[in-house]
């Protein structure tokens, strides 16, 4: 494939960068980050993040796609496509369209999951598609995955696959906290920030804080993002008589984002099913402490009673114990903060992941 000025083209494939999502986080951060000084990276578009939704403008999108991907291969003739997907059915099916152009246009291709499902239960009970899967994962020229967990199911599942392991990351000094930390400010300011879907806890954060001013603790919930799950959230509050206490605010970016942070002790993510979201990284490196289900890649991460606490996924109850346990706790709430920034700092910054990608670029171009 030709390359602009002999710099080697690689398309990213995903949601537009300025919708509400952690691929979307990905791909901005990956575009700001070395890798563009020694790639010409270039996106193509996919998912409906970032787009007018609509049954009809759905239909005549997924139709025409793969024809205008066809069209930027030849515009842009990369000699890497990065398809970011998830192994849930939505993204299989439409991104192995995707994966098989790119394939038929001799690109090299790198398949990155980020989360969903593991292979040996995407199909369950079906032999036939199980089995068009492990062959699926065999093409591309690098499966990346997030999580340690992942290398090994995908290992044992398809052992052909050519697996690569590159953890995201964040730039720490971005969203270090001014705030003291020792501060023993009232309420707990706990904050939930990503997608709004049923899966995640938003729901059960909500109950916790109940649970959490019947018990008379003072704790506050500030809830940013956008999501299905919206508007059950906002009657749940209002159900709760919650509305001094608990707040949708809508998706945040930029400065917005990082005060937040800095305005926050605790990241609420009691979730059922993860890959490795930028919303814990991000916390985390401002010094937030994580509470969380240890799910996908959560735990590659966060260390119970190390630098977060660990809570039953979708569990109010536990979820509530563990707020009230950092709200008496000062002293527990400063030391899980300061090892939890320290923890993305050593091992989650932008500049490792960046040279993860380059000596993988490197190494599938000529």
């Amino acid at each position: 494939m030709a390359s602009e000025r002999g710099v080697p083209t690689v398309m990213l494939l995903g949601p537009a960068r300025s919708a509400v999502s952690g691929v979307s986080t990905h791909l901005n951060l990956l575009f700001e980050s070395a890798l563009s000084r020694r790639f010409r990276l270039v996106q193509f578009q996919v998912g409906s993040e970032g787009r007018t939704p609509g049954l009809l403008r759905t239909v005549v999108r997924l139709a025409i796609s793969p024809f205008a991907f066809s069209a930027a291969l030849l515009r842009f003739r990369p000699h890497i496509v990065h398809i970011n997907t998830s192994l849930v059915p939505k993204s299989y099916w439409r991104d192995l369209v995707y994966l098989a152009v790119a394939k038929a246009a001799r690109c090299k291709v790198v398949y990155q999951v980020h989360g969903g499902a593991l292979p040996g239960e995407f199909f369950p009970g079906n032999r036939g598609l199980t089995a068009l899967l492990r062959r699926v994962l065999s093409w591309p020229d690098a499966v990346v995955l997030l999580a340690r967990s992942e290398m090994a199911a995908y290992a044992e599942f398809s052992p052909r696959a050519r697996l690569v392991r590159i953890a995201n990351a964040v730039s720490p000094g971005e969203t270090e906290r001014h705030a003291e930390l020792t501060a023993e400010h009232w309420p707990l300011r706990v904050v939930y920030m990503g997608r709004l879907a049923a899966e995640k806890g938003v729901l059960e954060t909500v109950e916790a804080v109940r649970i959490l001013r019947d018990r008379g603790i003072d704790v506050s919930l500030t809830i940013a993002g956008s999501g299905s799950a919206e508007h059950e959230i906002a009657q749940a509050i209002a159900a709760r008589g919650l509305g001094d206490r608990a707040a949708l605010v809508g998706a945040v970016f930029g400065s917005a984002k990082q005060q937040l942070w800095r305005q926050a002790d605790v990241l609420a993510l009691p979730t059922a099913a993860e890959g490795l979201p930028y919303a814990l990284l991000e916390a985390m490196a401002g010094g937030v402490v994580p509470v969380v289900s240890p799910v996908g890649a959560i735990p590659d991460v966060v260390q119970d009673e190390v630098n977060g606490l660990w809570v039953p996924a979708r569990d109010a109850l536990a979820l509530a114990h563990a707020l009230e346990r950092l709200a008496k706790e000062r002293p527990l709430l400063h030391r899980l903060a300061l090892a939890a920034r320290l923890r993305i700092v050593n091992h989650y910054s932008l500049v490792r992941m960046a040279e993860e990608f380059d000596a993988l670029y490197a190494r599938l171009t000529p």
